[in-house]
């Protein structure tokens, strides 16, 4: 076989190096404004913040006559130029590559370019794709996150995550793409159906048992109270999650190590998700997902059961599921779902486990993303429900 290039017949003449010095720091920082009636404001306020700025509002068929057009409207109203609202059907199965082909050309053909500022208004399948479109639209233009769902509300919308779900699994195509500024109306969730509504509480219990006890606690004893109507308990617990979520992506803005904690959960609700044939909302999936996960976290003598009974029961009576029967999933589907998750390495998954509730465990070596043995995985599926 002859060689792939032909011998050098001159001296070979010394590699040049060119470096492209890329060094600098970038102030990515942004606002999270939250207070119940601010929709009504929104229009004024981003003309006002974004002056000389075009706007293309993308937003779910869920919305489009409940706030997206009130919102375009709005901002032509101000002699803001506005596109849209630029409307895709609602769930996630239009978290897709095609659908983001579809928002994408809605905006060639106005003729939007870069001095662009998508806003993302509805909940988090809205905010992914959206946030998605504004990452690679014209290379990257602005972006407002607006969530009108609890979930987006306390988690989805900040912190910069964006995805599209493929057929090998969920959110495995995206980018990291931080918003110029979050809206919240805690008013916006009068309008939530209850699914979905509660459905946003897994991601307020996964912040107390990642970070904050005193919130879960505060869940336990106030659990009632927690209504649409009660707007200023509402904001007020819509504030602290903001808060929490925003001091771990601060620490860690690309998922080096701490915002691993942010996935407990994720790795095996991303797969009951899937399985689901998203059926269950993101909300439901991670909250069986939480809780295998803790059961693993148990069997590897990292978390004490009694933690894991209160994350059960807390669940449980938000009316959240705790067990996969309902599914009748396999556990060889949800364990090869999981070897195909972002956080994997060689095919192997890595989890964000509990030590105790308020705070999460670590390898040795300080690491909070720990190899765990399918054999345990699969037990703890077991323990919920899951076939073997």
């Amino acid at each position: 076989m002859p060689a792939p290039f032909p011998p050098a017949s001159t001296p070979q003449v010394m590699m040049k190096e060119v470096i492209v010095d890329l060094k600098r720091e970038i102030d990515r920082s942004y606002p999270i404004l939250i207070r119940p009636g601010l929709l009504e404001e929104t229009a004024e306020l981003l003309a006002g913040r974004f002056n000389r700025h075009a706007f293309a509002v993308v937003s779910d068929s869920n919305l489009e006559g409940l706030y997206a057009d009130a919102l375009a409207e709005s901002l032509r109203a101000v002699d803001a130029p506005c596109q849209g609202p630029i409307v895709f059907p609602a769930g996630e199965q239009s978290k897709i590559r095609e659908v983001k082909q579809q928002v994408e050309d809605s905006m060639f053909a106005a003729g939007l370019g870069r001095d662009t500022v998508v806003i993302a208004l509805g909940g988090g399948v809205v905010g992914d794709l959206a946030g998605f479109v504004a990452a690679t639209y014209a290379r990257g233009v602005k972006l407002v996150q607006v969530p009108t769902s609890l979930l987006a509300m306390v988690d989805s919308s900040i912190g910069g995550k964006t995805g599209l779900d493929v057929p090998w699994g969920k959110n495995l195509v995206g980018a990291f793409y931080q918003p110029a500024l979050v809206i919240i109306d805690p008013r916006a969730l009068s309008t939530l159906a209850k699914e979905h509504f509660t459905a946003g509480f897994a991601e307020i219990v996964k912040h107390g048992v990642i970070r904050d006890a005193s919130l879960f606690d505060f869940l336990e004893k106030r659990l009632g109270e927690l209504k649409p109507e009660n707007e200023e308990l509402m904001a007020e617990l819509i504030a602290r999650n903001c808060r929490i979520k925003a001091s771990v992506v601060s620490a860690d803005e690309r998922e080096g190590n701490l915002r691993q904690v942010l996935n407990f959960g994720h790795t095996v609700g991303h797969a009951v998700e899937t399985l689901s044939g998203y059926r269950w909302l993101h909300g439901q999936a991670v909250s069986c997902g939480m809780v295998v996960e803790a059961e693993a976290a148990v069997l590897l003598d990292l978390l004490p059961v009694e933690h894991l009974r209160r994350i059960e029961n807390i669940l449980s009576e938000l009316g959240l599921p705790v067990d996969l029967d309902p599914l009748q999933v396999r556990v060889e589907r949800v364990l090869e779902l999981t070897r195909l998750d972002k956080k994997a390495r060689k095919a192997r998954p890595r989890y964000a486990l509990p030590a105790e509730i308020g705070r999460m465990a670590t390898t040795p070596e300080g690491a909070y993303g720990i190899p765990v043995a399918e054999e345990v995985v699969s037990r703890a599926l077991q323990a919920r429900g899951a076939l073997g």
